[in-house]
């Protein structure tokens, strides 16, 4: 994991983010979708790199205090490794540091290895958003984390 460098999502990156998105998602983003979130003034979005190699993405929006964490994907060869892991962790520092004091997302009910990455990184299931997902209707369970400004990485990546 020490050869995965996180960076800012540029427009350079988003073919290779596309590809990640495409083959994780099954109602992915738009190309569109991700050059207004380079735009935006809420949104933090960052890549994972091994090498010349985008390895995934993540996504947050800062809304006042709140960081409400929208995407994360890894490319399937580098699952199960920590990347996700960085990538969050990454993510919420740097909401921390623009004054979020909590943070939020929604995640399949049947996705438990995210659901256990997130609660090892503190965050707390909280409901469920009835139907959520349009693909297949499956239910979302909201999870917080309250905190944030307190908050310390488990363990360095």
């Amino acid at each position: 994991m020490s050869n995965i460098r996180i960076s800012p999502l540029e427009e350079r990156h988003i073919p290779r983010v596309l590809e990640i998105e495409v083959s994780s998602q099954s109602c992915p983003w738009s190309e569109e979708s991700f050059r207004n979130e380079i735009k935006t003034d809420h949104g933090i979005f960052i890549v994972a790199e091994e090498g010349t190699e985008i390895v995934g993405f993540a996504g947050v929006w800062v809304v006042v205090d709140e960081a409400h964490i929208i995407t994360v994907a890894v490319d399937e060869s580098h699952r199960r490794k920590g990347v996700a892991n960085k990538l969050i962790t990454e993510l919420l520092l740097r909401a921390q540091s623009v004054g979020a004091t909590c943070s939020t997302l929604e995640v399949r009910a049947g996705n438990e290895p995210a659901k256990k990455l997130y609660e090892s990184l503190g965050f707390k299931p909280a409901g469920i958003r009835k139907r959520y997902y349009p693909d297949n209707k499956e239910d979302a369970v909201i999870m917080w984390m309250y905190g944030l400004s307190a908050w310390e990485p488990v363990s360095a990546s």
